[in-house]
């Protein structure tokens, strides 16, 4: 049966774990600015779709599976550092479009955004020792049944379109407010921290 009070704790937890500003922070406000509100809402739910996939390994106690995520997640670092590397590249390299930034920029699905936001999310395996260890506090003495499992799994992904839906909500407001030229600046710094947490990640991905 649904719990809507497991499905509430955990949409608080989908919450916190999405509000630290990290690479995928960057690229969703980035998104927004550039592409506008709907190709930033499509990062912000591939986000929260990754997540989900996370916590359903951790609440459901898929062994194998995280433990091949963590065994591989040297080469799934290099390749997320990789990515977001050639986005912050390809946004330094922007060239001034004129009189409205955005509006110059090529049409794109914003399925593409999601896939490619799913991705980057699955790139970080250590995300399941996270929520291994914060379901670990909400699982009853008897552990979890499906419908328990699937409450925690579901109230995970609202907390964090929750927060990406505010996160874009603001952004978006603020990309009505500031001039194109100010964007494309803004674009830019945000495009050299990408590149810079893509070198994190390469760094990650190559020690060992």
């Amino acid at each position: 049966m649904f719990d809507p009070s497991l499905f509430v704790r955990s949409a608080l937890i989908g919450m916190a774990i999405a509000a630290p500003v990290g690479p995928m922070s960057v690229l969703c406000m980035k998104t927004t600015l550039t592409r506008g509100a709907r190709h930033g809402m499509a990062i912000g739910a591939g986000i929260a779709l990754g997540d989900g996939i996370y916590a359903a390994v951790a609440a459901l106690g898929l062994a194998g599976l995280s433990g091949f995520m963590l065994a591989h997640q040297q080469p799934l670092h290099l390749a997320a550092g990789l990515f977001l590397l050639w986005l912050g590249l390809k946004a330094l390299m922007r060239r001034d479009p004129g009189a409205d930034a955005p509006a110059a920029l090529a049409p794109r699905n914003p399925l593409r955004d999601l896939a490619a936001a799913v991705l980057l999310t699955l790139t970080n395996p250590p995300t399941i020792i996270m929520f291994s260890a914060v379901f670990a506090a909400l699982t009853p003495a008897a552990g979890f049944r499906l419908a328990e499992a699937l409450s925690t799994v579901a109230g995970v992904v609202a907390g964090s379109l929750i927060w990406w839906a505010m996160v874009v909500g603001v952004t978006s407001t603020l990309r009505g407010v500031l001039g194109p030229r100010l964007r494309l600046w803004i674009d830019r710094v945000s495009g050299l921290a990408l590149a810079g947490l893509g070198l994190v990640e390469v760094g990650r991905g190559l020690k060992g």
